[in-house]
């Protein structure tokens, strides 16, 4: 049987304090990240081994950046290590039978100070179309907050959402959403096809074998990628600013 996942993006727009809350948790995440590399690291060089996902998440509970996430979104940041690790340990292997020219190396730390934070479905609940996304209980005893929200999307429905993360990128925070899509069985004719011209205005002009042709227009598309490409360039001037102060 196969399942299919679709993933939506949301820019995060909420008060100061939970922007505060949102950076927090991904500053957390980052550290956690770093010192699951760190004790990943230590155990490929000096144990010549990999460590195992259940060895990351018992060396790492006792962690205070992975004490002041909520456990689960602690968890899932050493697993994203220990993938890592996995995928090194798969290019080693070809490297050694001679299946790949460049040796390998093993993942290094994250110099960015966010870092993704990820929750499963079940750490969250739909109160009043609001997304409560928990805290960890170290922060609830230092800041008395257990928990956040954020509004949830108008186009998807929130039984069918299989995880959240929270995405850092050029000073903002995304939500993404990743949710089950239905599998739609289709049949197709293997003697039509669709020859596709890409272009400016008209970003697509289509026309297929069976005689229907269409247009995309892509003013639209282009003037979204102008706004983009302008709050990009502000973003990393505000960031060159602040290093250089």
């Amino acid at each position: 049987m196969i399942i299919l996942f679709g993933c939506q993006q949301v820019l995060i727009h909420t008060d100061r304090d939970t922007q505060a809350i949102i950076e927090y948790i991904c500053s957390e995440s980052n550290k956690v990240f770093n010192c699951a590399v760190y004790y990943a690291r230590q155990v490929y060089f000096k144990a010549h081994r990999y460590a195992t996902k259940a060895e990351l998440d018992q060396e790492l509970k006792r962690n205070r950046h992975f004490q002041a996430m909520y456990s689960q979104a602690a968890q899932q940041t050493c697993h994203s290590v220990f993938e890592s690790f996995k995928s090194f340990k798969a290019l080693n292997k070809l490297f050694r039978k001679g299946e790949l020219e460049a040796q390998p190396r093993p993942p290094k730390y994250r110099k960015g100070g966010l870092n993704v934070v990820t929750y499963p479905k079940q750490a969250l609940k739909l109160i009043n179309g609001n997304i409560r996304i928990p805290l960890g209980s170290k922060v609830k005893t230092w800041f008395g907050i257990d928990s956040f929200t954020i509004p949830m999307p108008n186009n998807l429905n929130f039984k069918e959402i299989r995880e959240l993360r929270i995405l850092p990128r050029n000073q903002c925070f995304w939500a993404e959403f990743v949710y089950k899509l239905d599998v739609v069985e289709t049949k197709l004719n293997p003697n039509n096809a669709l020859g596709v011209d890409p272009g400016m205005d008209n970003w697509l002009t289509c026309v297929s074998t069976t005689g229907t042709s269409f247009i995309v227009d892509g003013k639209h598309i282009k003037s979204l990628n102008r706004w983009y490409n302008k709050k990009s360039f502000h973003a990393q001037r505000w960031q060159a600013s602040r290093i250089l102060v």
